[in-house]
């Protein structure tokens, strides 16, 4: 399945890059997935079906969905 993506997400590849980073931000989106290094800022482009094979994790969305859990799950005190 293809990922679901945002601008400015966070994601962790499963090969680090050469400079030894293993998390890039998305820069672009459309039919291929602009990502930017985040140890040294490199930008590469990639097909959303290469990305989804490098992929290991959406770092952002697990965020979101860890605080939608908790919102959810929080008492509500009147």
């Amino acid at each position: 399945m293809l990922p679901d993506l945002h601008l400015n997400d966070h994601l962790r590849l499963r090969k680090p890059h050469p400079c030894g980073s293993y998390e890039w931000k998305v820069v672009r989106l459309g039919a291929d997935i602009g990502l930017e290094c985040k140890g040294c800022q490199h930008r590469v482009m990639l097909t959303r079906r290469e990305l989804a094979k490098r992929m290991k994790t959406n770092l952002t969305q697990l965020e979101r969905e860890k605080n939608s859990e908790e919102s959810n799950s929080s008492p509500t005190v009147l």
